[in-house]
């Protein structure tokens, strides 16, 4: 049975209490990273959803980043990212229309990035807003898994004052992939999710999985998401191909070792 296929866990504690330290090693990195062979933008809008306890300060570096490469950039604008409230599908919605209002401006089609939990927004976000988003782009985000495959359930508790949902027909239409291009960045050594969550089994013409190394906390500023997100992001309006790196793995940073 392969990793892929084998009953999805939690990361490691190892790797959980790690995850401050690589984030800062990470952090470091993204501060002299160079940027000027990266494709500028376009000045389409991208919206930028945070993960879980998190707001736009986190988002920040990615939020720059983008804005330097050429794009005009949003926050999701809801603060601070507690969960869902209430009815998911009602809050949901309710999300769509905020995305709406906030890039009407806006002619062409909006890319959405969502970190963690901010990647499920993004991808429920575009199968309501469909034509008017041209990709979606997941990093670290467990879209085919549950609660319990994550170290992030207790958070989410004590956050939004009740367990994460885990209906099975919610979680269902949770792992059915947007009707636009979804790119989904994962790290093996994620010390929040598990990295198997963060694939689509279900490889399609327009569905592409791409792993980095790194941590999870550290992925809105980690360099080699921050590579993957420039090349995405270039990609022309209906004329998205796959990620071109051989094997589908964007250039890493080196980072401090972990244990496996």
């Amino acid at each position: 049975m392969s990793r892929l296929t084998s009953p999805l866990r939690p990361p490691s504690y190892a790797l959980l209490a790690l995850e401050p330290v690589r984030a800062a090693w990470e952090f470091a990195g993204h501060k002299v990273m160079r940027e000027a062979h990266l494709p500028q933008g376009d000045r389409h809008a991208v919206v930028i959803f945070p993960g879980l306890a998190t707001n736009g300060a986190v988002t920040r570096p990615l939020h720059a980043f983008c804005e330097r490469l050429g794009y005009q950039c949003y926050d999701w604008g809801q603060g601070l990212n507690t969960g869902p409230k209430g009815d998911v599908d009602a809050w949901l919605d309710t999300l769509a229309q905020g995305v709406q209002a906030r890039t009407s401006r806006h002619a062409a089609p909006i890319s959405l990035v969502g970190w963690s939990l901010g990647g499920i927004y993004a991808r429920e976000v575009a199968k309501r807003l469909r034509s008017r988003v041209r990709q979606v782009i997941t990093i670290g985000t467990p879209f085919a898994g549950a609660a319990g495959h994550t170290n992030a359930a207790l958070i989410y508790r004590l956050l939004n004052g009740s367990m994460p949902p885990d209906d099975p027909a919610l979680l269902a239409r949770l792992r059915t992939a947007p009707p636009v291009p979804a790119t989904s960045i994962y790290s093996r050594s994620d010390g929040v999710v598990a990295w198997q969550a963060c694939v689509d089994p279900r490889r399609s013409a327009r569905s592409e999985s791409i792993e980095i190394a790194g941590s999870h906390c550290g992925m809105p500023w980690n360099p080699a998401v921050l590579r993957v997100v420039a090349d995405r992001l270039a990609q022309p309006l209906h004329a998205w191909r796959p990620y071109a790196h051989s094997g589908g793995r964007a250039c890493t940073l080196r980072t401090p070792a972990v244990p496996g």
